[in-house]
């Protein structure tokens, strides 16, 4: 039977509970229940006056809204400003009635330039939402996943200007240097006195200089200044930030860094590493991709006491010639055997800190295997070694064990479903934002939420939970994380 729907009751005046009309199961429900954020009164109190001015717009409010925004992934403020003017779930979040008036969708970006900004208010949110999900016992930060993700600025990538820049270099150079000298006199050669790229060229000892890269040529954005030109392959060119990312075993992120998309994913890493081994100095592990797979990423990690998990990385030889593992090194003679068995001698360390091992150009000449090994004109073949070579080894140890394959794993279940939960849910493909300081704080914010969405819905299941299903967990986290170990531990001691 056709029937047709009366529209006068949209007309008539009702009598109605904005909180009866917001579903009970609505993920901001859960949000507003899972943490108190009243806290963020004590973070501002320092930038709003006691006694002077118009009463401001509720800080709490203000957060909210940009909460709002990472957490249904809404493009800009202005798109949440309407949505949140018919949204029924929004003004319940919010605390608005049905007829008070939202903030106009600029009162965010004034308030960020004259108070956010220069603070460390989402930094202190992050943090906040971490230290809850921490109380709960849903973070497993046994192992820690460590990435990089880039992400495309607001900018064109045809307005830019070329010019000279200077970048930093890695932090452990110094350290390098210092290094380097050392196994220079070890040898019997001279040390290194200055660099010529910037460490220590006017004279001064190379533990007192800070040192820093050559100048080179980049494009730099008219549009973004801070940001940097990303290149994946030929067709694919942007300017973009990267965003390296630390999550623990659930998928809750630990900790974030943000640089120009034109910076190695390797040079972030002391950054992040940092942040995560302050936080939860107990980490044990740190899963990383080849990119990562460095001698002064491993040495940083292995002089921290963690284990460094990283896969195996595919040597750049050309097609046709011997990859390197088949040079053997010897550490009595320090010197390698090549495939035919001849001896390549130490020869200098150079300032990239890299032993270099040289053939006997006489044997050479007459090698069968010759155009296998070198084309050089002077029959030489150059084998390099880096001082810190060693830690690079351990990395490729660990990379043989049950548990360590194990756990390289887990990376497409944690880290980069965190990234791709960001970019298709949380609108991290790309930001609105101009600036390396309001786009670190944006995407700090996303994380923060994502992390707040997680605990949410966490929090919803440990209530529905009888306590014997509590107890049952329980006792299997415990049995995986204690008992089975050992069991593999004794049965390989066994066979």
């Amino acid at each position: 039977m056709l029937k047709k729907k009366n529209r006068l009751a949209t007309d008539q005046v009702e009598f109605v509970c904005l909180s009866e009309l917001v579903p009970k199961n609505h993920l901001l429900r859960a949000v507003d229940a899972s943490i108190n954020f009243d806290f963020i009164y004590d973070e501002v109190k320092d930038l709003y006056s006691d006694s002077h001015g118009r009463p401001s717009i509720d800080p709490v409010v203000l957060i909210k809204l940009i909460m709002l925004q990472a957490l249904f992934g809404i493009p800009s403020m202005r798109q949440t400003i309407r949505e949140t003017e018919v949204n029924l779930a929004y003004r319940w979040f919010l605390g608005y009635g049905l007829q008070e008036k939202v903030p106009h969708f600029s009162t965010f970006g004034k308030n960020y330039e004259r108070r956010f900004k220069e603070s460390d208010l989402f930094e202190k949110i992050f943090e906040q939402v971490l230290t809850e999900a921490l109380q709960c016992g849903f973070l497993k930060a046994d192992a820690v996943f460590i990435d990089a993700t880039h992400v495309k600025a607001n900018a064109n990538r045809n307005k830019y200007v070329k010019k000279m820049a200077r970048h930093r270099a890695h932090k452990y150079k110094r350290d390098l240097l210092m290094e380097i000298n050392e196994d220079r006199i070890a040898h019997g050669k001279k040390p290194f006195e200055n660099h010529k790229d910037g460490d220590g060229n006017d004279g001064s000892p190379i533990s007192e200089v800070t040192p820093v890269e050559p100048e080179k040529q980049v494009k730099e954005s008219t549009t973004d200044p801070e940001s940097g030109l990303f290149v994946k392959g030929e067709k694919e060119r942007c300017f973009a930030y990267t965003a390296s990312v630390a999550c623990d075993q659930h998928g809750f992120v630990l900790g974030v860094q943000t640089a120009p998309g034109n910076v190695h994913d390797s040079q972030i890493f002391t950054d992040v590493f940092a942040v995560v081994n302050s936080r939860f100095p107990e980490v044990q592990k740190i899963v990383a991709d080849s990119g990562y797979k460095t001698p002064g990423v491993c040495r940083e990690i292995i002089q921290a006491e963690k284990w460094p998990v990283m896969p195996y990385r595919r040597p750049m030889t050309p097609k046709g010639y011997f990859k390197k593992y088949e040079y053997v090194y010897d550490e009595h003679y320090d010197c390698y055997l090549c495939p035919n068995d001849q001896v390549l001698w130490y020869s200098t360390t150079n300032r990239e800190g890299y032993r270099e091992y040289k053939s006997d150009p006489a044997v050479c000449i007459g090698c069968p295997k010759r155009m296998q090994c070198t084309k050089s004109k002077n029959c030489t073949k150059v084998v390099t070694r880096h001082v810190w070579e060693g830690y690079l080894e351990t990395a490729e140890d660990i990379r043989h064990t049950e548990w360590g394959r194990d756990l390289y794993r887990q990376r497409g279940q944690t880290i980069e479903r965190v990234f791709a939960d960001a970019k298709e849910r949380h609108g991290m493909r790309n930001v609105r934002y101009r600036g390396l300081r309001k786009v670190h704080h944006y995407l700090t914010l996303v994380f923060a939420c994502m992390n707040l969405k997680k605990l949410a819905r966490w929090k919803q299941k440990t209530k529905r939970l009888p306590p014997a299903s509590l107890f049952l967990r329980a006792v299997s986290g415990w049995i995986c994380e204690k008992i089975l170990p050992r069991q593999r531990a004794l049965s390989n001691l066994a066979a």
